[in-house]
């Protein structure tokens, strides 16, 4: 495929003079939105982001859809020419299929056609070309011109609810059709729909495994959404269709792109003389006659709980506010979050890269709460929350590593309601564990490790606690007895080596949260289950290698280390060999010293492809790695540290669909530009220690909530800052000579000033 085109944030012709942009202006939402394997060069994709309207942490994501079924989770890829819909519901930055992608409505003039058609032309239906040329997207915004029918779309989000605008031309049989039944990775298995009156809809689409989805199934997503939607052309002319679909038919992914369902669904029969109905495959339509110029409104609000609920939430959202009310309130909303970090110097495309990477870290864990606080719990009841709102979407063997340590500085609000999430959901679902990928209360069991004793332990390190913690510190005990090394003192076939170094970390994390609860024997025995990778350190071969459950080593290959899912997940071992971060001292003492490692770690960045795609060394584009770089702080060689991370910013990331190298994986890797390009970054959420870095801006001003912290800003000045000037030659601290290579929450979050003063060469004496 040939390369993607370069994306500016917006089409607007009033361009605005830099020093007038507010943080929005700079988020440009089709960086990573392409899930093109080509582009890549690997199975996994690019960012697979969306670039449609939402709200910071929304429930509603409104979003044009280019493919349904495959591994294209966002349902859209910047490369595809024609849109089959817009949906309501999104997932953003992961692969294994999606889910979501629901409610999906499309404005069509002329002869109904009730399926989206293939994109090649080969089977016609209602999806359109669109003209790129008009295809827009800011922060809570999205626009685009659908050529088959002369019509432009425009889409906005609230928190609960969305809102699409049609501008038609003059036809007598225009139309706005929804099909209930789509979902992105397979189908909504029931629906039903109601009109309410003239102008008003609602109704349901259930979405069970048996649909496919997160995983094709097996991520056992299960949920139901909800809608009350409406329009304001009125329904004078209105109808449904249902297909009959076998209850012997399967209904994934696959299938329901398959020929004979396609074929099934174009048959529908077309019901006009009723005001609902029930059934497996339904779509609603409403016709009438517009003029050239005309616009036609649709406001939906959605809920996870029941109808009642997504009725309460257009109300209390939306109301009688019209479109550019409801744009203007979404673009306040995402100023107010992005302020949270300023920043100065720089380039565009750099406040570019990194406005809209904070804007990716704010999608997820969305609100799942309705606006009167109910949500649906893991025992699929009706709870009601008041002291934190429930989350959706926790990527924790992503999310672990640098979006949850960003949240703990700028969001600590955030992170209690995540973990107060896990907990309610462990307790309710009658588990009593927490789950390592969560999405709508399924416990999925996507990766591997126990993340969310990560999060727990960071949080708690850091003062942030307003959970139960005596239940939190129970299942973690409970996650840890459930998954990890306690059979054999490490974990076997077939990720032996990424599951024994995870589970040592977070094992290692519970040891850290048993200190700070006076719990002293637990704090030993985790303590010494941390030490679980030395268990499977072959002295010999100088590396990690796993281990049969008999205790013998599994066979060594021909290049051991840089042979994909030996021993580990969408990884090698010498990639997920340098995950000891909890014991550096302790992982470099096995692999022969200091300068040993410094030497190995140096040939593993110098290996690595300076575009930074999938490959065997430092692979940017998945986790396992994303403390690799800071690692150099640890080993007496802080330079090193700078030099890498600017070099990861600057090509591992860029203004353009290409991006983000790997998928954003719910704000990872955006995080982890933030941060790293912030000048600070954890080794080892757990430790309240940040790594400095080599920021990319000259000035970076973090915003503290003050209701947990004791300072209202932390700002960090780089002097003599440019891209070549990228070492630290010395620093500051609150204008106090500064000797350290890194910094600890508590001198971040109690406010003050870190200077750092850069130069083109660098200086081994400091930091050191």
């Amino acid at each position: 495929m040939a390369g993607l085109c370069l994306i500016i944030a917006s089409c607007a012709s009033d361009v605005k003079p830099l020093e007038d942009l507010a943080p929005s202006d700079y988020v440009n939402p089709f960086i990573g939105a392409s899930t093109s394997v080509g582009a890549a060069g690997v199975y996994h994709g690019l960012g697979k982001t969306f670039p449609g309207a939402t709200t910071p942490y929304g429930m509603v994501q409104v979003s044009p859809n280019t493919i349904t079924g495959g591994d294209n989770s966002p349902g859209y890829s910047y490369e595809h020419k024609t849109i089959e819909g817009f949906a309501f519901t999104q997932m953003s930055g992961v692969g294994w299929y999606g889910d979501l992608g629901n409610f999906l409505v499309m404005p069509t003039t002329g002869t109904l056609k009730t399926i989206a058609g293939k994109e090649d032309g080969s089977i016609r239906g209602y999806r359109s070309s669109y003209n790129k040329g008009t295809e827009t997207a800011e922060a809570g915004y999205y626009s685009a011109q659908l050529t088959d029918y002369n019509i432009k779309v425009e889409a906005t989000a609230a928190p609960h609810s969305g809102m699409l605008r049609f501008t038609f031309p003059e036809n007598k049989q225009s139309r706005i059709q929804i099909d209930l039944a789509r979902r992105i990775g397979g189908t909504s298995v029931y629906q039903y729909v109601k009109v309410l009156n003239d102008s008003t809809i609602q109704g349901w689409m259930r979405c069970t495994p048996d649909g496919g989805g997160w995983g094709n199934g097996e991520g056992n997503a299960d949920y139901t959404v909800y809608f009350h939607a409406q329009f304001s052309k009125p329904l004078n002319n209105y109808g449904f269709w249902s297909a009959d679909i076998p209850d012997n038919w399967k209904r994934k992914r696959e299938e329901v792109i398959s020929i004979p369902y396609l074929q099934r669904v174009s048959e529908a029969p077309i019901i006009r003389d009723k005001k609902e109905i029930e059934g497996k495959h339904l779509g609603f339509f409403t016709e009438f006659e517009t003029h050239k110029g005309e616009e036609v409104t649709l406001k939906v609000g959605i809920s996870f709980v029941d109808i009642d609920g997504a009725e309460k939430n257009l109300k209390a959202d939306i109301g009688n506010k019209n479109f550019d009310n409801i744009r203007a309130e979404a673009k306040k909303l995402w100023n107010n979050e992005l302020s949270r970090i300023k920043i100065e110097g720089g380039t565009k495309d750099e406040k570019t890269i990194f406005y809209t990477s904070l804007y990716h870290t704010m999608i997820d864990p969305r609100i799942f709460t309705d606006v009167d606080g109910r949500y649906i719990g893991g025992d699929k009841k009706i709870h009601q929350a008041s002291a934190f709102k429930k989350r959706t979407i926790f990527s924790g063997w992503d999310v672990f590593r640098s979006q949850f340590p960003l949240q703990t500085i700028i969001n600590p609000a955030l992170v209690n309601d995540q973990l107060n999430s896990l907990i309610t959901l462990a307790d309710e679902s009658g588990r009593e564990y927490y789950e390592r990928w969560e999405i709508m209360n399924a416990y999925s069991g996507c990766m591997i490790g126990n993340p969310a004793l990560s999060v727990l332990t960071d949080a708690y390190m850091k003062g942030i606690r307003n959970y139960n913690i005596d239940k939190a510190y129970k299942y973690a005990i409970n996650t840890s007895q459930k998954f990890g090394n306690d059979k054999l003192g490490y974990t076997g076939p077939p990720l032996g080596i990424s599951q024994t170094l995870e589970y040592a970390y977070t094992d290692w994390c519970i040891s850290r949260l048993a200190k700070e609860l006076g719990k002293t024997e637990d704090e030993k025995i985790f303590y010494q289950k941390g030490q679980a990778y030395r268990n499977i350190f072959d002295k010999d071969k100088g590396w990690f290698r796993p281990r049969l459950e008999d205790g013998s080593w599994e066979k060594w290959p021909e290049n051991a280390r840089t042979k994909e899912w030996y021993g580990c997940v969408e990884s090698n071992s010498y990639q997920q060999g340098w995950f000891v971060p909890h014991d550096v001292p302790g992982m470099v003492e096995l692999m022969g010293g200091c300068d040993k490692v410094v030497a190995d770690l140096t040939s593993f960045f110098e290996k690595t492809p300076d575009n930074l795609l999938w490959n065997d060394y430092y692979n940017h584009a998945n986790e396992p790695v994303h403390h690799v770089p800071f690692l150099f702080n640890r080993l007496g060689a802080p330079w090193l540290t700078q030099k890498w991370v600017r070099h990861i910013c600057s090509n591992a990331y860029a203004n353009k669909v290409e991006g983000i190298v790997g998928n954003e994986d719910v704000g990872q890797m955006s995080a982890w530009y933030v941060l790293a390009a912030s000048g600070i970054h954890p080794v080892c959420p757990g430790d309240t220690r940040f790594e400095i870095s080599s920021p990319i801006f000259y000035k970076i001003e973090i915003k503290l909530d003050q209701e947990y912290f004791k300072g209202d800003k932390f700002t960090i000045v780089t002097h003599n800052n440019s891209p070549k000037n990228v070492y630290i030659q010395k620093a500051l601290l609150n204008g106090t000579n500064y000797n350290k290579c890194y910094i600890d929450f508590k001198d971040i979050v109690n406010g003050g000033l870190l200077e750092l003063y850069m130069g083109d060469k660098p200086n081994e004496k400091w930091g050191m």
